[in-house]
């Protein structure tokens, strides 16, 4: 599926951020890597075997699970928790985040037909505004309006896609949401738009 098979009339896209534009894993992988090297220097910990612990367990349990395998593993990393946690919300990536090349296609497709872009993510806000800053957008940064469900209520609630219909006069029937989750489908459904996977761009 690629733009020109998207109904015509719809003139607003509502994305999610983590893997509905970009895998989340490039995110966390890299945050890893720095948090490991950190224990290294200081604790004399094998960084590699660090994160493996960490990069292992996300793919096997998911990101909460992470830092609770390390500590058991690696009993001193404990003491870090707290710096692990704010290098989650501030990290200074060593590379960009790089969206799924047929969802920039699509991005810049909606774009040269001067339609509406919007990101509207789960999450915490400076996560995701870390994120978003450490993207390479390829120009699309300035087409861009985000929406961060943490300042009103999380989806799948509507509250979020009701003020952005409201604040940018639009109708139900012209939004579609495109995102990765039960959770994104949820959300479509209560607020009355249409919702297509990213699968079917990917």
């Amino acid at each position: 599926m690629d733009y020109k098979d998207i109904d015509k009339r719809k003139t607003a896209f509502i994305f999610e951020l983590d893997d509905a534009l970009y895998p989340s894993k490039d995110y966390y992988f890299q945050v890893y890597y720095l948090f490991a090297n950190m224990l290294e220097y200081i604790e004399l910990i094998d960084a590699k075997a660090a994160t493996k612990v960490l990069t292992d367990t996300y793919i096997a349990e998911g990101k909460d699970a992470a830092f609770d395998r390390l500590a058991v593993e690696f009993p001193v990393a404990e003491q870090y928790r707290d710096k692990f946690e704010n290098l989650l919300l501030t990290a200074k990536l060593p590379l960009k985040l790089l969206l799924y090349q047929n969802v920039l296609t699509l991005m810049q497709d909606i774009v040269v037909d001067r339609k509406n872009l919007f990101i509207v993510t789960n999450g915490n806000v400076q996560e995701q505004v870390n994120k978003i800053k450490q993207t390479e957008w390829h120009g699309l940064e300035k087409y861009l309006r985000c929406y961060f469900t943490e300042e009103t209520t999380p989806k799948p609630e509507p509250d979020v896609i009701n003020l952005l219909i409201q604040e940018h006069g639009l109708q139900r029937k012209e939004i579609v949401m495109i995102g990765n989750s039960k959770t994104d489908r949820l959300c479509a459904e209560a607020s009355g738009i249409d919702f297509i996977s990213v699968e079917d761009f990917l």
